[in-house]
């Protein structure tokens, strides 16, 4: 039988922060997911907080490392918080990360060493492709509060939401192996 030293067996709490980036052509949104080179998944642009940052000026710098870009322009009232758990080296973490959601009218993207790919898709094309559920819910709340958003200026309405299937608050929970 392997020993476990208490280091081993301890649990860690990360805390991340990043943005739903999107951009709009001919009427159309695209959200920008993200391909990482280690496990292959497809996320969000998002990243650890530093000591002394908060979590939006993390977020921000985690995009311009990430993605090359920095014209952002934050959407007011949108927060949403995602949370899970997974194994490193043995080591079972909670992580927390809060997301918040931008348009850009960025195209092009210069991406870190991080990441092997980056694309612009519309929302259902972006849902299939992000590999956590969680992330398929942040997805989600973000649309919801863009179209209440547009419901509200008068705008007509593009597309029905599915947020009620991804749990209230903004929270969403996934358990995951890294």
């Amino acid at each position: 039988m392997r020993s476990t030293s208490p280091s081993e067996a301890e649990e860690s709490d990360e805390r991340s922060a990043g943005f739903v980036l999107f951009r709009c052509c001919e009427e159309r949104r695209f959200y920008l997911v993200l391909r990482h080179r280690v496990g292959g998944h497809w996320a969000f642009p998002k990243g650890r907080i530093e000591t002394g940052e908060d979590e939006f000026a993390a977020a921000r710098r985690e995009v311009a490392e990430e993605t090359g870009i920095e014209g952002l322009r934050p959407v007011p009232g949108f927060q949403a918080t995602s949370r899970y758990r997974f194994t490193r080296e043995r080591r079972s973490i909670s992580k927390t990360v809060v997301y918040f959601l931008a348009e850009t009218e960025a195209e092009r993207t210069r991406l870190s060493h991080e990441h092997s790919n980056a694309v612009w898709l519309e929302a259902a094309e972006a849902r299939r492709r992000l590999t956590y559920e969680e992330s398929r819910c942040i997805l989600d709340e973000a649309e919801a509060h863009l179209e209440s958003r547009t419901r509200h200026s008068g705008k007509e309405r593009v597309r029905g939401s599915r947020i009620d299937r991804c749990g209230s608050q903004g929270v969403a929970t996934r358990d995951a192996v890294a």
